[in-house]
């Protein structure tokens, strides 16, 4: 250990692959011994699959990128592929979800701020921490490496400093760094919160409205459990498109495979580490990959009972087109057509690449404009009418989990004035007699059931439907949705899925009527 109290780096000959295992010393590759030069004039290189982990990193904090649009290409682009792209793949996404839990426990083991560090020595603990404590990587070769990735990228002078950090993170195991944050939380919600990774507030939120969705507060741990859980990739076929048996022949004639989903008969789970890609109906959009409880609210709409003409529906906020395609397929076998609709022109070239395979008719057309406009410009116009709102994502945590480190709760007001325009466009769109699903890919009650009664006090002409009645008639025969305790009011006819408890987002859905 020198005198500022950093302990030495590892031997330079102790050369070892991503999982540990000894590559052979300088001598053993015919290098000339680097021994006597000063540290700052090492260099050596990490590996690919951690480099690009970093990479994702990055772009994830200084650009506002997303993990799940940066690292593909990023994988393709350097050809990281196999065991390496699955090691980068979680080494990226477990160190995004579980940052809170580990810039809790790097407090404990820097002396000064995390804050008062540079970004990228930060992002450099934070993935070394995950591999000493959340993967199976023996500890020297996560220290070792990680101090490599940090010489390469931010310097010899900080690689010290991350090799001594990541040697005191190690010396505790992970039951024991649990049980330290727990203890020493001011309160039981802050030690759920830090100790399962979800900013505080978001903690609060969720557990409120577990509660207000007829479950149990005690809930809140395996949630957030969940939410630090990466989620199987789920693919839905698009009736009249490509049926489960087609993409199940699909899957027996490549290395692709596939189980029946739980809830949806249009879904169907990827099992192990697959790649749809290699399904023809995926690639060209007879099929598509998309999360089972949204497969769930979209039939659920489909199949509400209505009076009178069922022929045009409405998808108001269609961006990026996964429940749009989903629509237009169940629309296309009633003879009924659809108009997507989309504000932003990016997300509207990607409706229409996700509709390239519905048949000619059935999509009047995709389109460009502002969904609050919609019920004025086009009163009483359509049969059944989609409200995907813009939230803030807390119900898919686990696959964006960089959105709970942006998010906060200035959010919700914005967020919140936003849909209750959407839904109120919606009921002026949808003629008497039709049905509007209101949904959001999140629980919070701000986004939730407190839109739908605030817009619902300010009119007369519509009420709610029993939308739990409506997704148990579309699930696969058998199943057994547990949807939670009704509270005997309006209330108690919507519908909240759970990660944890169904192993979906936590899509919200409601059913409302245009009674005149």
């Amino acid at each position: 250990m020198s005198a500022d109290g950093r302990e030495r780096g590892p031997r330079r000959d102790d050369h070892r692959d991503s999982k540990g295992r000894q590559r052979g010393g300088a001598r053993a590759r015919g290098e000339t011994q680097r021994s006597a030069q000063a540290p700052g004039e090492r260099r050596r290189r990490t590996d690919p699959a951690r480099t690009a982990a970093y990479d994702v990193l990055r772009q994830v904090d200084g650009s506002d990128a997303y993990a799940n649009l940066v690292l593909p290409p990023l994988l393709r682009e350097r050809r990281i592929a196999g065991r390496d792209a699955a090691f980068a793949t979680e080494l990226a996404y477990g160190t995004l979800r579980l940052r809170g839990r580990y810039d809790a426990i790097l407090a404990r083991c820097v002396s000064r701020p995390l804050d008062q560090l540079d970004p990228e020595v930060l992002d450099v603990l934070r993935l070394g921490a995950h591999q000493v404590l959340g993967m199976r990587v023996p500890a020297h070769a996560a220290v070792s490496e990680t101090v490599a990735l940090a010489r390469d990228r931010v310097g010899a002078g900080p690689a010290q400093m991350v090799n001594a950090v990541l040697r005191a993170v190690g010396r505790t195991p992970l039951d024991g760094w649990l049980a330290t944050l727990t203890d020493e939380a001011p309160d039981a919600v802050t030690g759920l919160a830090t100790v399962g990774s979800h900013p505080v507030w978001i903690t609060r939120a969720l557990r409120e409205a577990l509660v207000g969705h007829g479950r149990s507060p005690d809930e809140i741990a395996d949630l957030l459990d969940a939410d630090n859980t990466a989620p199987r990739v789920t693919l839905v076929a698009r009736p009249g498109l490509a049926g489960p048996d087609v993409l199940q022949q699909q899957a027996e004639d490549t290395d692709v495979r596939l189980e029946p989903g739980h809830w949806a008969p249009t879904a169907l789970v990827l099992a192990g580490g697959s790649d749809p890609a290699g399904l023809a109906a995926v690639a060209d959009a007879r099929a598509g990959v998309q999360d089972e409880g949204s497969q769930l609210v979209t039939l659920a709409l489909a199949g509400a009972p209505l009076d009178g003409a069922d022929a045009r529906w409405l998808d108001l906020c269609a961006g990026p087109g996964g429940k749009a395609a989903l629509l237009a397929a169940l629309a296309g076998e009633r003879g009924a057509s659809l108009v997507a609709n989309e504000l932003q022109p990016h997300r509207a070239r990607l409706v229409e690449r996700a509709l390239r395979a519905v048949p000619e008719g059935v999509v009047e057309r995709v389109r460009t404009g502002d969904g609050r406009e919609v019920g004025a410009d086009e009163p009483a116009a359509y049969d059944r009418v989609l409200v995907d709102a813009p939230c803030t994502g807390l119900g898919a945590l686990r696959r964006r989990p960089e959105s709970r480190w942006r998010r906060t709760p200035a959010d919700l007001g914005t967020l919140s004035a936003l849909q209750r325009e959407l839904l109120g466009s919606a009921l002026d769109a949808v003629r008497p007699g039709g049905v509007v699903a209101y949904v959001t890919c999140s629980p919070h009650l701000a986004e939730t059931r407190l839109v739908v009664d605030d817009v619902l006090r300010r009119r007369d002409d519509a009420e709610r439907m029993d939308a739990r009645a409506a997704v148990r008639a579309v699930l696969v025969p058998g199943a057994d949705l547990d949807l939670g305790a009704a509270d005997g009011g309006a209330h108690g006819l919507d519908v909240q899925l759970w990660p944890h408890a169904h192993g979906t987002d936590a899509m919200h859905l409601t059913l409302l009527r245009r009674t005149r």
